[in-house]
């Protein structure tokens, strides 16, 4: 199919100039699970925020171009101040992240002035400078897990992360009230029905979902987690309750496997997509190249604060 998405060249054409660009200016491209299939297939490395956040802190190259949300440019310019990190959209927020204004924060640490502060990786710079130890979905209880048991700790922004990790670990974190827009949306009773329909199926949930949903899933863990599951499991069938854009990687170390998206509230809908992470394309990817713009900057005030709670963090995992 001639797949036309810029003026003069098709789909293959494409992706040969942005292979082209990458090795001319020494650049990285990396990918979050949730990116369209295109892009996940022409990157260099695709992971999860905590993958993604190593592997910023240790390249080579001169430019990291990060096709995901504007918190993981971020992220990686804070590890990477030398480099110049681009990403194909400045429009590809985060609702989890946008749940968290600094300011709103700031007041709420500072009314309890003796908790820790634990911040989710889905938060703006200024949030993480404001924050003691930076976890993601796939350390957050290993790290909360190292702190004594009567410490009184902040996690934000996300509740149900938060509700997730008080529960297997026994704390009483204080939560900050945020949450994921996509994680927040899928559908119970669309689940049952899939399950009904589908008895030989594992579901599989991610920590951000609600309670209700998480007391249906088999297994709970990371977009890596969830990945890493569907790959040693002797199953043959899975109902994935995350962003369905990680069904794509399943798919391919998975061939003989199905993956059914769990849906979200909205019945028009078959799958659950971030409208954020979706802002990236290919077209997108290729202008960012060439130009060497959109380009993220942290104002280095900020990234010497917000440095220290990721650094904690990667020594921790």
């Amino acid at each position: 199919m001639n797949f036309e998405i810029h003026p003069n060249m098709n789909k293959s054409e494409l992706i040969a100039e942005i292979n082209r660009l990458k090795k001319e200016k020494n650049a990285v491209i990396m990918a979050h699970y949730y990116q369209m299939g295109d892009i996940q297939d022409i990157a260099d490395m695709i992971g999860d925020s905590l993958a993604l956040a190593q592997h910023a802190a240790k390249t080579y190259a001169d430019i990291i171009v990060l096709c995901g949300v504007h918190f993981m440019g971020e992220t990686a310019k804070i590890l990477s101040p030398q480099k110049k990190v681009l990403v194909p959209d400045l429009e590809a927020g985060c609702s989890l992240a946008d749940s968290c204004p600094a300011d709103a924060f700031e007041a709420f640490v500072k009314a309890h002035p003796d908790h820790t502060v634990i911040s989710y990786v889905n938060t703006t710079a200024a949030v993480k400078a404001l924050t003691d130890v930076v976890v993601t979905s796939t350390n957050a209880k290993k790290i909360v897990d190292s702190f004594p048991k009567d410490a009184k700790l902040i996690f934000g922004p996300d509740r149900n992360l938060g509700n997730y990790i008080n529960s297997v670990t026994g704390r009483e974190m204080l939560l900050w009230d945020g949450a994921c827009h996509v994680h927040e949306q899928f559908s119970v009773e669309k689940l049952l029905k899939l399950k009904e329909e589908n008895s030989d199926a594992v579901v599989l949930a991610h920590p951000e979902c609600k309670k209700p949903l998480l007391l249906v899933a088999d297994f709970i863990g990371s977009t890596a987690a969830l990945l890493n599951y569907t790959i040693s499991s002797d199953k043959k069938k899975f109902l994935v309750a995350t962003e369905s854009g990680i069904i794509h990687e399943m798919q391919k170390k998975n061939p003989d496997k199905e993956f059914i998206p769990v849906p979200p509230n909205d019945s028009t809908c078959a799958c659950n997509e971030c409208n954020f992470m979706r802002l990236n394309t290919l077209e997108k990817l290729y202008k960012c190249l060439l130009n060497e713009s959109p380009e993220i900057l942290v104002e280095e005030s900020i990234r010497e604060k917000a440095v220290k709670p990721i650094l904690r963090m990667l020594e921790l995992s």
